[in-house]
């Protein structure tokens, strides 16, 4: 495809969301212009346009989605434009949101991060040290 013809892809019209069933487990990322409805284990990102991860579901990753309905677990970031957290959901990691719904004991450790656009990259990026090799001695070991 030339630079041209490449467009944004758009959410099919009348699509059926896509159901990871609950004996399902994916090691990857899942991208989607669609919907998901989670019931199986995800070790990887997930992005879509709306994502409900059922109470028997969970993710281990960086969830962003416009729409997010969390009955199961997520250990990770969750960036969103509207999310609800159900009182089954048990959220370990930050969440970046325009709209944040939290039912009564649903469990939450982490930030909470109003964003008028949740949906972009919200994390700090973290710049490491440089670090140069260093001489180990053996014990006896002389130097030169």
């Amino acid at each position: 495809m030339t630079a041209n013809t490449m467009t944004k892809p758009t959410r099919p019209v009348n699509s059926a969301p896509s159901i990871i069933g609950s004996d399902v487990t994916i090691k990857g990322n899942i991208t989607t212009v669609g919907e998901i409805q989670l019931d199986g284990a995800v070790e990887g990102d997930v992005r879509s346009s709306s994502l409900t991860i059922g109470e028997h579901g969970s993710v281990q990753g960086v969830v962003t989605a416009e729409e997010v309905v969390v009955k199961g677990q997520i250990k990770g970031q969750i960036k969103g434009r509207n999310i609800r957290l159900e009182k089954t959901a048990k959220v370990n990691g930050d969440l970046f949101h325009e709209t944040l719904s939290v039912e009564a004991g649903a469990f939450i450790e982490g930030s909470l991060t109003h964003k008028n656009n949740a949906m972009q990259d919200s994390a700090p990026t973290l710049k490491t040290a440089e670090t140069k090799p260093t001489d180990i001695k053996q014990p006896g070991q002389k130097t030169a």
